[in-house]
């Protein structure tokens, strides 16, 4: 064991101890023991200053010291006196919010017509989630159940995740992958198998998908790995062997995205049977993108949609999303401007194509040429729609 996973074990075995202790109300002790936490997290950060979960780590030394100052009686807004540690292992409002913060508590209301272009990755995503939950009995070899959506941010990954959900009613858990270890140092696996457990209580009634953002955080080829990191990715890797057992005919889907395919590791690409590559829009829905954004603004009659989809080859559905927002922040600002805004009866004057030509010539794409080439190499190396 070297120097950084032993400290980072010391580091998760004194915070639950003093998450133990301050819970039975021995403050003392309890300060002692987040004290010996944050020393050695703030060592953790020092020996591997350029280590990816530095940041995490200086997270929870905050947290611990936080909760020091409330059990020392000097922090008094909102603290407790009762000795109550709700807030010490970051489960604020009781000892499974953790796991409740994930469910969304709304129904997603993305639909497919919400979801511009990606047709092909629509399709896949009706046959390997919408259609076996429709009709189970008509799929005898079983269905995947662990889908990969990668491709550059921006470009509608979350919207199919959350589409999906809508066409199935299904409950939707949406997990952070770099919240993991953030809110759940020392209790990261434990927790992992609380959330895959859940999902499948879930199924009973109605399809679960698990969408995890930003996998390549979690499930990503690290070097120098620590304890903690490398239990809760092994413990993903059990869950996932549950979920996509062919003769588990449980709805249960883990639907992964990630901007980084190929930073991850090979035990968790094999694990999902669907690697679906989510494209930057190509010029026909560039130009469906323009009108879906474009059609609650006040257009002046020399908007060219058809130019501006030419002009914006590159540009993810998030970048477009911006231009046509910057563009109604133009003609409002000239508004406030003018003093006259507090009139309501004086609307901002129309958008032109002068003002989105402006704003073009000011900004780049988000998505480089050689990142395309990136992707499309991984796509064929790794795809399978």
């Amino acid at each position: 064991m070297g120097v950084a996973e032993e400290l980072e074990e010391m580091a998760i075995r004194c915070a639950r101890e003093a998450i133990e202790l301050d819970k039975q109300g021995k403050r003392e002790t309890a300060i002692t023991a987040y004290q010996k936490a944050i020393e050695n997290l703030i060592k953790l950060v020092q020996i591997q200053p350029d280590y990816h979960l530095n940041k995490i780590y200086i997270q929870r030394v905050n947290i611990y010291k936080t909760r020091i100052k409330i059990l020392q009686g000097l922090w008094l807004e909102g603290s407790s006196e009762t000795g109550d540690a709700s807030g010490a292992d970051g489960n604020v409002g009781g000892k499974n919010a953790n796991i409740d913060e994930m469910i969304l508590k709304k129904e997603t209301n993305v639909r497919w017509e919400d979801v511009v272009g990606l047709e092909d990755a629509k399709r896949a995503l009706r046959e390997s989630i919408i259609y076996p939950s429709l009709r189970p009995d008509i799929f005898p070899l079983g269905w995947p159940r662990g889908i990969l959506l990668f491709g550059p941010p921006g470009c509608g990954k979350t919207l199919l995740a959350a589409a999906v959900a809508t066409e199935i009613k299904a409950t939707f858990m949406s997990v952070d992958a770099a919240s993991i270890m953030s809110k759940w140092l020392g209790e990261a696996e434990r927790n992992v198998a609380k959330l895959f457990n859940l999902a499948r209580k879930s199924a009973t009634e109605s399809p679960s998908i698990i969408f995890i953002d930003e996998l390549d955080s979690l499930m990503g080829v690290h070097h120098n790995e620590v304890g903690g990191e490398t239990r809760v990715r092994n413990q993903f890797l059990k869950e996932m062997d549950g979920v996509i057992d062919k003769k588990n005919k449980i709805h249960v889907y883990v639907v992964g995205a990630t901007n980084k395919p190929w930073a991850l590791d090979l035990p968790f690409i094999r694990r999902f049977q669907k690697r679906i590559y989510v494209p930057p829009p190509n010029y026909q829905v560039r130009l469906q993108i323009f009108k879906l954004y474009t059609k609650d603004l006040s257009l002046s009659p020399d908007i060219d949609v058809k130019e501006l989809a030419e002009k914006t080859e590159g540009f993810s559905g998030s970048d477009i999303m911006d231009i046509c927002q910057s563009a109604q922040l133009r003609v409002n600002d000239e508004l406030f401007e003018s003093g006259l805004a507090n009139n309501k009866q004086v609307k901002p004057r129309s958008i032109t194509m002068q003002d989105f030509l402006e704003i073009l010539s000011r900004r780049r794409p988000s998505i480089s040429p050689d990142t395309s080439i990136l992707y499309d190499k991984w796509q064929s190396t790794f795809g399978a729609l």
